[in-house]
């Protein structure tokens, strides 16, 4: 059990959402960013399985084949594509199941959220480059409507080939477009 290091990972990790948040304008969504991690659903379980270096969730599925602290976590933060995940009305009229499109802001939220999971758990060996490569082990899996998908790559994609400061600039002018 390993409370206060994962509440300063945790608590890190928020700092830096709302820091990111704050650059882009999202000033409420950097300031209730994660504050369910602080709930005790979710905080105990991340205590027990802190690791330091990737999500405690990752070893709770391991131990238990599923993260009762993850499935907390993602029905209560709108900035998670899993959020979203829903059954979803075609054209037809029929019924699937599937990502349904997510507000420019809480894919700007996300990808925030993206760099500052990478930053923290890959500590010195953080490049614009790993939000990426994270996202790109798992992106062909994940159930996410292909306009957030489209979204939220051209973000990590920019970051990665063009820095910090431009990428942030794309979401900034996107989220000015959206409005």
């Amino acid at each position: 059990m390993h409370p206060i290091a994962h509440f300063k990972t945790i608590t890190e990790h928020r700092h830096l959402v709302c820091r990111y948040c704050m650059r882009l304008g999202l000033i409420w969504q950097g300031l209730t960013h994660d504050l369910s991690k602080y709930s005790p659903t979710e905080f105990w379980r991340g205590a027990k399985y802190y690791q330091g270096y990737r999500s405690p969730n990752d070893a709770e599925r391991v131990d238990t084949g599923i993260s009762l602290a993850w499935l907390h976590h993602k029905g209560r933060n709108r900035h998670h594509f899993e959020y979203w995940i829903d059954y979803m009305l075609l054209p037809d009229g029929s019924v699937t199941y599937g990502g349904n499109p997510m507000p420019l802001r809480y894919v700007a939220e996300m990808f925030c959220d993206r760099i500052a999971a990478s930053r923290v758990y890959l500590g010195d060996a953080y490049t614009d480059g790993s939000a990426w490569a994270y996202y790109a082990q798992s992106k062909d899996l994940i159930l996410m409507h292909p306009d957030t998908k489209a979204e939220l790559e051209k973000m990590l994609l920019t970051l990665r080939d063009e820095g910090e400061k431009a990428a942030f600039a794309y979401v900034r002018r996107r989220l000015k477009e959206a409005r």
